[in-house]
Order: C-alpha cells, then structure tokens, then sequence
C-alpha cells in the first residue's frame, strides 16, 4: 500500500538537494536585489554591499536541503523495509527542516501529508 510513496519521495530527496541550485525568488537589502540561487550569490562582486548576506543565505539552504533529503533518504530505507513509523518520523523530519523555506518549497509536508492519510486508512 505505501509502495506508492518511493518514487515520491526519491523525486523529494532529489529536489531537496538541489534547493540552492535551483532556488526561488529572493530579494536582499532594502531595495530587495534579487539573488535567486546559490550560484548568483557566488557571481556577485564582492564590492556587491549585501553580497555576504546573499551568499550565507544560500550556502543555509543548501545546508537544510541536503539535512531534509538525508532524512527523505532515511525515509525511504524504511518504506523499502515496510517499516512504516521510522518512514513517518523521518518524513516528519524532513518537513520540520523545510519549515523555515516552506513558502518556496513544501514537497515534504504534502509527502508527510500523504503517508499520514494512508497510515489512518490501514488502521
């Protein structure tokens, strides 16, 4: 019943890792200049006054995208094994990283989502 979830959460490990690469709409200073990834970030010049704050935020994210996917990871291990409650813990991880980016990404609370509507149809 829960076989359906692995490629799901396979594609939302794979998103996670790319959060930074790929990024969203972000703006920084009090003119909000956009800087929508990791690599723009990087590009800036360093005379660019909030290019540090840019480059940090990122370089977070990457961080948090890898720690969510590391978690889906754990996730999926356990759906292979059937172990349905370590999968449960692990995509809740997954979503508590997320939190702070959710307005820009929320592939792991819909997953979350997911599994907790099929675990309350099996029991």
């Amino acid at each position: 019943m829960f076989e359906d979830m692995i490629p799901r959460v396979e594609e939302a490990v794979e998103h996670s890792r790319k959060w930074a690469e790929n990024g969203w709409s972000m703006g920084f200073g009090p003119k909000s200049a956009p800087v929508n990834s990791l690599k723009e970030a990087e590009a800036l010049p360093v005379s660019f006054i909030y290019r540090e704050e840019a480059v940090n935020y990122w370089r977070q994210v990457r961080l948090m995208g890898n720690d969510a996917a590391d978690s889906g990871e754990k996730a999926l291990e356990a759906l292979k094994k059937g172990d349905i409650d370590a999968a449960e813990k692990a995509l809740y991880l997954s979503v508590y990283i997320e939190r702070p980016y959710e307005i820009y990404t929320s592939g792991w609370k819909s997953l979350y989502d997911a599994l907790k509507g099929k675990m309350a149809e099996c029991a």
